[in-house]
């Protein structure tokens, strides 16, 4: 199983920007962490970052037969871009969203996230641990998309044979 992490705007600033917000472990070091559970787990992992919103939707989008599932955090594009919430729609992948920080806790215009009506789940506040959760979230969506899938192919070996 693939896992594709999709990172946003800014993102590759982390451990510079922000410390009382975003804290200070830098994102090589989150997907250090993230690699490890991975590997762990028996699951292949691929990391994006991009400050453009094309190159993401453009990253979304390659996800179509080359993933299983999406982990992203949007970033600012979490509470204005219409592309990504539909990319994120359009390929129909079990994807998760998550942020560093509280964005409930913070400015009214990151109160809304477009991105999280077409996302499995979401995650917040909870700084980097956030996407530790998030990789334990997507093996158990992983896992119950893959038992489903098996039940549904037996289901049609009885009927084949009846």
């Amino acid at each position: 199983m693939k896992i594709v992490v999709i990172q946003g705007p800014n993102l590759n600033m982390l451990g510079l920007r922000e410390q009382n917000i975003y804290g200070p472990m830098k994102l090589e070091d989150i997907h250090a962490q993230m690699k490890g559970f991975a590997d762990q787990n028996s699951l292949d992992i691929e990391f994006f970052q991009s400050n453009l919103e094309g190159e993401i939707v453009d990253r979304i989008q390659e996800c179509i037969g080359d993933a299983d599932g999406i982990i992203i955090n949007p970033a600012a594009y979490t509470h204005t871009s219409i592309a990504i919430r539909d990319a994120i729609s359009a390929v129909q992948l079990p994807t998760l969203e998550v942020h560093l920080s509280n964005i409930h806790q913070r400015e009214e215009f990151r109160h809304t996230s477009l991105t999280a009506p077409v996302c499995a789940g979401q995650i917040l506040g909870m700084g980097p641990f956030g996407y530790h959760l998030a990789m334990v979230g997507m093996t158990q969506i992983l896992k119950e998309v893959s038992a489903m899938k098996q039940a549904r192919e037996a289901q049609a070996q009885t009927q084949a044979q009846a």
